[in-house]
């Protein structure tokens, strides 16, 4: 879920998923939009082409752009549509309820308050079907608290363990979760005594024109 790049401890946070789906229909539309350029010659193939270069753009805004970039100073969160940064000494927790959050907190003019605010990450998804599993697992306890105990199975032979029955192992996005709270725990020990300061959000606009250009140049293609 990680990967470590460059000489200053700077590590990037992506699904690996993510990128062979990029990757993938980058080819797919590479090799498709060759084929209209070649063999098109009418208004159905300039439609494609624009629908292939809209897909395209929501593929790399929703997939390919999320990331979560730490370094020695802070952490970058990278959405589809938008870019926050948060330095160490302003992230009060890091939890994955459902999307990675990255709860902040900041002393305000004065000292007497504190700004808080919750960013989430895009990047990290849940585990859905560890979700489900757990639910199932509940509703299973629940029953066996309403219902004899068992005993053994068949003939005396005790009942094997139920594998879902086991702890459920950490996915993904705990991981992530804990590898970021232990490096914002060194980056505020580090930067003790230093007020923190609010996280910095920013509009990443030419995700925006990666959608925006294509879809109207579908629309005049559609309608001429």
């Amino acid at each position: 879920m990680s990967d470590a790049s460059g000489k200053d401890s700077r590590q990037t946070f992506r699904s690996p998923f993510a990128v062979v789906i990029w990757w993938l229909w980058v080819l797919f539309a590479v090799a498709n939009l060759i084929d209209l350029a070649v063999q098109g010659r009418d208004h159905v193939s300039v439609v494609a082409a624009f629908i292939l270069l809209l897909v395209t753009g929501v593929v790399y805004t929703t997939v390919q752009r999320p990331r979560v970039v730490a370094d020695d100073a802070g952490m970058t969160i990278i959405n589809p549509l938008r870019e926050h940064r948060a330095g160490w000494g302003a992230v009060a927790g890091i939890d994955s309820a459902g999307l990675l959050r990255v709860r902040c907190e900041w002393p305000l003019s004065g000292g007497a308050d504190t700004g808080k605010r919750a960013i989430y990450v895009w990047a990290v998804q849940p585990q859905g079907r560890r979700q489900a599993a757990a639910q199932l697992r509940a509703d299973r306890r629940r029953s066996r608290v309403r219902s004899p105990a068992r005993t053994g199975g068949l003939y005396g032979v005790p009942t094997p363990p139920d594998p879902s029955d086991q702890p459920p192992t950490a996915g993904d996005a705990e991981q992530v979760a804990t590898v970021l709270t232990a490096l914002a725990e060194q980056g505020r020990a580090a930067t003790a005594g230093t007020p923190a300061e609010p996280p910095a959000s920013t509009w990443y606009w030419p995700a925006f024109a990666a959608i925006i250009i294509p879809a109207l140049a579908l629309v005049v293609a559609v309608l001429a």
